[in-house]
């Protein structure tokens, strides 16, 4: 056998050694059960409703994302991201994550994900932890703007570090749909909490302005929509994510 050069078999013991080291490093321990007393929410999207602008706009709320302990973190001003201490009210509704559908790649060569330069040039991280602590970082240096920076844009953020379902391609709207669709009332006072502001607002509209009013109300939610699709998919470095 030439000299410098390890025997094959040490190679291969080296090789079996660090992939088992791999596997090991990405083994999933159990979550805890989901406890909304506590406000524990583990591996979950939380979204609660805003004050005004969701009694006009029910759709529209405020989002976080919870550690892997059920922490939530949420991004709800400048420079500044929320743990522990939900703002503007407990969490209304919830979806929980699954983290096998996570990308934790310890190399380059280590991507499950379809996007594995894409993915290590935004920023990879080696547990979900890890990938909301980068996240995290990066957000304490933006400014909060309810139009193009906000809650939505911090989560989506780390939905793309995480790759989560292999897409890097998480966005406001993309966040907003998997909580309106998918998404858990935590209970029946939750379901309150979040309409009957609304419900108000458009009954007292009614019978004070009439009809010219529901007009408004539609047209006002109209214009936001299509302000966070214009952001989204036409001017694509109009928001955050």
């Amino acid at each position: 056998m030439p000299r410098g050069r390890p025997p094959i078999m040490d190679l291969k013991t080296a090789y079996d050694v660090e992939l088992s080291g791999s596997r090991i490093q990405h083994e999933l321990w159990p979550l805890d059960e989901i406890d909304p007393r506590k406000a524990k929410f583990p591996c979950c999207l939380v979204w609660t409703p805003l004050p005004v602008v969701s009694w006009l706009a029910p759709f529209i709320g405020h989002v976080g994302i919870c550690r892997e302990a059920g922490a939530i973190l949420d991004f709800s001003g400048s420079y500044f991201v929320n743990v522990e201490d939900f703002a503007f009210g407990a969490a209304a509704r919830y979806v929980q994550l699954d983290r096998e559908k996570c990308c934790f790649p310890p190399n380059l060569a280590g991507h499950k994900c379809k996007h594995g330069y894409q993915h290590a040039e935004f920023g990879t991280a080696l547990t979900w932890d890890d990938a909301l602590q980068l996240s995290m970082r990066h957000f304490e240096h933006k400014s909060y703007n309810l139009f193009t920076c906000n809650s939505y844009s911090f989560v989506a953020n780390c939905l793309n570090r995480l790759c989560y379902e292999g897409s890097m391609d998480w966005n406001m709207i993309t966040v907003a749909a998997l909580i309106l669709f998918k998404g858990q009332w935590v209970n029946s006072m939750s379901v309150i909490r979040s309409f009957l502001p609304f419900t108000v607002v458009l009954c007292l509209g009614l019978l004070l302005v009439g009809w010219p009013f529901l007009v408004g109300l539609f047209s006002f939610s109209l214009l936001l929509f299509g302000w966070f699709l214009l952001g989204t998919y036409c001017v694509k470095t109009l928001l955050e994510s």
